[in-house]
This record gives structure tokens, sequence and C-alpha cells, in this order.
């Protein structure tokens, strides 16, 4: 705790030292408490080891979410007339078991599935209790927000095989890549140090570190970049095959990292070989210098620094191939720690394990396990791919799912295709959601259990991904420091899963042990549990009010077994027909198609994380809906002015959004952010909500990924037309352009 204030009516008494958990930031906060010890303000910590005072709106914006007049306060219940309205906590979790224990006696375990998002990864005292309460159950029905997201890099990863020292990291790295990534607004992406990302960037960059980014705006990220490829959205594949081309025809690969452990070298520089600078420049509507200069100085005059990935290529068509193709630049270039190199980050929540310098042979593990019964797709990492979960609730037959747990999430504006989603839904005869305010996804619950907000929780940062949250051994406790609001039934959200388990006989296991059943644990046992490897008392970290940084020696990458046949796979058989696929369109202008003329690209917000406080007044104030983002000359050519009303169109739906001028944006590109919109039943005005990007995308065979079933949600192509209309009022949107 720090300094006191003195006590007035509606003013702070008090501050705590906590950290946001908003997003993978996890930045340190100072949050200012009234005499109810109600969150009042709240402003990053200069002080913070870690995150050096840094803290973004969204995060600031934390009072107002946690007094909210919309947020659910008790448990609400889908009554006979339609409408949510409360009711006692015992009597919810009691109609939920027993609906449960009555819909797995008629259909079995698997029909029931557990999805979840956001505010569940951020919740380290609730992230593995879906696992958990699954696997107890007996279902394989696991849904994520990861596999609707960029699950490309499990594909990646399990069909080249896996170093377990893993990149040469930022703080170490003469040149970084990034491609479809802006992390000064995300605060998110695959190793980028995110702790105060400007902050860290320029540090990087004052050190002589290089930075390219592949971009078709020049955002944020990208204006700090020495070189910035505007590539048309969607073409990410090509540009990096185009790269892989001039690298391997000029020598530049490490040879000595790929001779010892990279197999395909050869069929690899075949493969791109039709990758040429002028073919691909056409194609992703690059300059062709541009492209050389970006292989020259990645790969011949760098030597220490990945390249990496982020949404951009990853929900875009060939997700899986890019993020494979990002991988082969890293595996080509030897952009790996090596035999000898310290471990910046060995964990600290995560026991520490012997990192040898060899390769984990290529596991494609979706090819065993459970699979989505309409397509066939196996699990990544224990999960079926999200994209197949309307399917699973729609058609019928054995297995299928009835009963959806929603935890800290919006799956029905996550996944594309919204009519479809909305109508498998609205089928469930079980939708129960764990969330704290009204979402696309509550409007159609049966359910909704209300969870305590972040400062009114114990918690540890996200752990499931510590490394890249943190480059640095460093984590922290931080205690509950704030009342719910007065009356309020709100629970800590695996209170809600220990609950359920228990009335239907269940056992929940957490880090391999099971929890005791005949008394709910506190929070605090939970993670006391989920930090028993760390190597310091949990009673230390208690203390640590801005966290601890690994205590004991610095760990090395430990020698590989010399003997060892595995190597890298950088060219298996499905990886060579989707390159050939894309060689196969280097012969075809890329806006060629007179209906569709633009390409689509999705943007993040700074304000907001997807669709989650974007209802907040701060927030609606300055983001009121999401625009058709696009270049001012392109808005000449067609005519179209600042605050039009346009038509986007795709071939599976159409919407209609307010035209804004954004001269970062390349030419024949229209951006706009998802995250927005309202259920179709609802037919809810665009100025009062924006509209879903999901009218526009579809869950199904031809517009998503192989292996992981990702819908392609950027990078396609759609039409722009002005409608006449000034300041757009209903959504028109349709099935079909």
């Amino acid at each position: 705790m720090v300094e006191h204030r003195e006590p007035s009516q509606g003013a702070a008494v008090r501050e705590s030292l906590s950290f946001c958990r908003q997003c993978m930031g996890m930045c340190g906060t100072i949050v200012s408490l009234d005499g109810e010890s109600r969150v009042v303000g709240v402003r990053g910590d200069r002080e913070d080891p870690s995150t050096l005072g840094y803290a973004c709106f969204k995060g600031l914006n934390a009072p107002e979410a946690h007094n909210s007049p919309e947020r659910f306060l008790r448990p609400m219940k889908r009554m006979s007339d339609g409408e949510l309205a409360p009711i006692p906590l015992e009597q919810a979790l009691d109609e939920i078991a027993t609906r449960i224990r009555e819909l797995v006696d008629a259909d079995g375990p698997g029909t029931v599935a557990g999805y979840r998002g956001g505010g569940a990864f951020f919740t380290s005292s609730s992230v593995m209790m879906i696992p958990a309460f699954l696997s107890a159950l007996g279902s394989p029905k696991a849904y994520s927000s990861v596999t609707i997201d960029q699950s490309a890099k499990m594909v990646a990863l399990g069909r080249l095989g896996m170093w377990p020292p893993g990149r040469v990291p930022m703080s170490r790295s003469d040149v970084y890549l990034l491609v479809g990534a802006n992390p000064l607004v995300s605060v998110s992406a695959n190793g980028f140090d995110t702790r105060n990302p400007t902050k860290r960037l320029r540090a990087a960059r004052e050190r002589g570190m290089k930075l390219i980014v592949i971009d078709p705006r020049e955002s944020e990220t990208a204006r700090f970049a020495d070189i910035h490829i505007q590539a048309l959205p969607g073409e990410d594949c090509v540009v990096l095959a185009g790269l892989l081309h001039l690298i391997l025809e000029n020598g530049w690969q490490d040879h000595a990292f790929c001779d010892q452990f990279a197999d395909d070298v050869d069929a690899l520089r075949s493969a791109v070989a039709r990758f040429t600078s002028d073919a691909v420049a056409a194609r992703a509507g690059i300059s062709e210098s541009t492209l050389r200069e970006t292989a020259r100085l990645f790969a011949h005059e760098c030597s220490t620094g990945p390249a990496a990935g982020a949404t951009g290529p990853d929900m875009a068509p060939g997700g899986n191939l890019a993020e494979h193709l990002i991988e082969c630049l890293n595996i080509v270039c030897g952009r790996y720690l090596r035999e000898g190199d310290p471990v910046e980050h060995p964990g600290v929540i995560h026991a520490r394990q012997p990192i040898r310098a060899e390769v984990i042979p290529a596991p494609r593990w979706w090819e065993e396990g459970a699979r989505s019964r309409v397509g066939g797709f196996g699990q990544l990492d224990g999960e079926l791919p999200t994209g197949t979960l309307p399917d699973e609730i729609l058609a019928s037959g054995s297995g299928r799912v009835r009963c959806l747990i929603s935890h800290g999430g919006n799956p029905a504006s996550a996944i594309p295709g919204i009519e479809k989603v909305e109508r498998a839904f609205a089928s469930l005869d079980l939708l129960v959601a764990i969330e704290p305010f009204p979402t696309m996804t509550t409007a159609l619950a049966d359910y909704v259990l209300p969870p305590t907000l972040q400062y009114e929780r114990a918690d540890l940062p996200i752990w499931l991904y510590e490394s890249l949250v943190s480059p640095e051994p460093y984590t922290r406790f931080t205690p509950a420091i704030a009342t719910p609001p007065e009356g309020a039934e709100v629970a800590d959200d695996y209170l809600y899963f220990w609950e359920l388990a228990k009335r239907l006989g269940l056992t929940l296991e957490l880090m391999g042990e099971a929890l005791p059943m005949d008394s709910a644990p506190s929070t605090r046992e939970i993670l006391e549990r989920t930090a028993a490897n760390a190597p310091v008392a949990f009673d230390e970290l208690e203390r640590a009010e801005r966290g601890v940084f690994l205590p004991g020696e610095t760990q090395f990458v430990e020698p590989g077994d010399p003997d060892s046949p595995n190597r890298f796979s950088l060219l298996p058989d499905d990886v060579a027909d989707e390159l050939a696929g894309f060689a196969g369109t280097l012969a075809h202008p890329p806006l060629g198609d007179e209906r569709f003329r633009y390409r689509l690209a999705v943007r993040r917000l700074r304000d907001g994380n997807n669709s989650a406080g974007l209802s907040l007044p701060s927030i609606k104030a300055r983001v009121p809906v999401n625009p058709g983002f696009m270049n001012p000359d392109d808005m000449a050519d067609d005519e179209i002015s600042n605050g039009d009303e346009i038509e986007i169109a795709s071939r599976h739906g159409k919407i209609r959004v307010r035209a804004e001028a954004d001269p970062s944006l390349r030419r024949g590109v229209v951006s706009v952010s998802h995250g927005f919109g309202s259920l179709p039943r609802e037919g809810a005005k665009y100025a009062d909500v924006g509209v879903s990007t999901n009218w526009l995308t579809a869950a199904s065979e031809g517009s998503r990924e192989s292996i992981n079933a990702m819908p392609w949600m950027t990078g396609f192509p759609v039409s722009v037309e002005r409608t006449g209309a000034r300041a757009p009022g209903a959504v028109e949107a349709s099935k079909g352009a």
C-alpha cells in the first residue's frame, strides 16, 4: 500500500498497488479507493520495475467498469417472457447443475462444451477451470479465443517441429521483423516486449535494433520502422515466400544451423523459386527494391533477430502457411538461442526444466485424439477449433453440443457467420455465461453468472504465457483491494466451476492434483497451488508489492543430443501443396475482379480489447462506431467523402458503415474494426452500436483454413460503394451480396 489521502465525500481515501489485467501488458497500477473500498481512480505506477509507469486508456478506465450501472451484480436467469431477471446464486447453481446432469444422462458428456475468452485467460485463479471441469465430466469439447485468433502458430510448430530454447529475444536482437502486428496498440505480439511497449521499442532502436514491418497501414508501430512493406492484406504468404527466395538464392542462410537441424532446405529453395521479386511485387502491390532491401537487411546485414506474426497474417487466407513461412525465416537464418546462451525467462510460475539445443520433431497433434463431428478437425493443445463450434451445435446426431459454458468471452461476437452463430446459440438447451457485462453472448444466455472484476480479486499475471508477458523472469501477486458494489452477489470465477462440480459429484484437478471438494478452496489457495513450482515461497510473493524477479543462477541452453536424428520439417507435403497454391496466384492481378476491387483489413483499437468495454460511456465517446477507413485517393476516385455511408460487400454478406479517410492506409484496402455490432434479431442501428464485420465472413469450407478451421476474417476481396446517404442509421445486413 502507498500513501494515504485525507478522506472527503466521494474522494479517494487510500491508494493501493496492483496491476491491470485487461490485456497481456499486465501494467503496474496505483488504484485509488474511496471509504467504501470502491475503485475511483487508476494511474500507471512510475516505480513499477516491469512496466515503468505505462497504462493505456482501457486500463485507466477501470473505475467506470467497476461502478458501471450496466454491470451484472446478481445471477440472472432467462424468464418465460424472454428477459433476464435476478435470482439467488444457490438457485442458479442448482438449476444449472440439474440441467447439465439431465443432458449428460441423455446424450453423454460430449453434449457439454466450454469456451474460454480473454476474461478467463487473464484470471489466473480460474484460467484452468473449464479444462478441469470438462475433463472431470469426460467431455473433449473445449474451445477458446485462441483457436479463433492465432492458432496458426500452433499449426506451424506442429508441422515444422519445435526448438525448446526459443527465438533470440528482442533484448538481444539486431533486427525484428513484424508481420501484421501493431503491438504499440494491441500490447500483444509474439515475443515483442510489451512492458511499456513504446518506451521499450525506443530503447531498442537507440541501441541499434532495426525494425521491419509488413502491414497495409502505416500503423503506430510501422512509424518506427526502418523498412515498411505495405503489402495488400492476404498477400503475406507471397511476400514471405519472396523473402525466402531471395535469402536462399543469395546464400544468406545460416549454413551451419541448416546443415545440422533443417531438412528440406533444397526442396524449400525449389518451392519458392517461382516467387521472384518482380512476381511478388506485382501480386502484393509493393516495390521490388523494397523487397530486396528487406531480405538483405534481415538475413545478410543482421544476424540475431527473429520474424514474428500476429493477427494480420493468422486471420487471413493462408494463415497457417504464413506462420510456417515466418518460422522458416527464423530457421533458415538461425534466429534461435544456441547451446550456452542464457535463457532470459526460464520460468517463474512454470517449473524450471532443462532446455536443450535440439529439435523436437513435428508432433502434428491434430492427427490423434478427439475430432470435430463436422469436418473431422483435430485438437490443438487440447482444444477443438472454435470455428467448428456452430456446426457442433447445429449438426444433428450423437455427440451434438447442447450445453455451452462461456467463461470470460463473447463467442457470439467472435465467431464468423453471425446469422449461423445466432441460430446455433439460440438452439442450445443450456447457455451459461460467466460475464460481468451485457454482450451478444449474454443476450442469448439462459443464465449469467457475474464474476468479480480485476481489483476485487486476488491474482497473478497471466502465467500460461508468462515468457511472452515478461521477457525477464518476473511475476507478482496482488490481493483483492476493492469491494464489489453494495448488494452485489458476485464471486471469483473459479468458484462457479467448483460449485457446479460439487453438485455433479465431480472432482476437479488443478496442476495435476485434486482439489478438495468438501469445502471450497479460497482464491489464495488456488493461486498458491498454481505457483507451487515458483522459486520463491508464496508468502514472499505476497510481501513483494511490486513483484519479484527470479532469484538464483542464470539458466543456460544445454547441449542437445549429438546423435539425435530429429530435424525441422521445412516442407511437408501439405505445406508444399499450400505453397504451390499461392504460387498459382502470381500470374493474376490481385485486384482484378471488377466486382471486388478492395481487400478488407480488420484493425485493433487502442481503447478497447476486441468487444470488451466498447459500451462504457468514456470509450463509446471516443469510438462510438466502427468506420470504414479508406485511403483518401481511393475515396476521391469513388466519389466518397468523409461521413458518407458506404456499403462493403463480400461473397457472404454486406454491411453499411460511415466512411472515414485514413492516409496511413495503402490504396486498395478498406479497414474496419471487429468487435462492434449486435445480434441480427436485435435490429440495432449502426449509429448506436456500429456493425459486426462477421456479416462479411463465414466459418465454412472454402472460407477457412485446413487443420485449425480458422475462418478468414481479414485479407479477402470486398466491394465498396457509396450509398448516397450521410450519417447511417439502421444497419442493413443481409446474406449474400
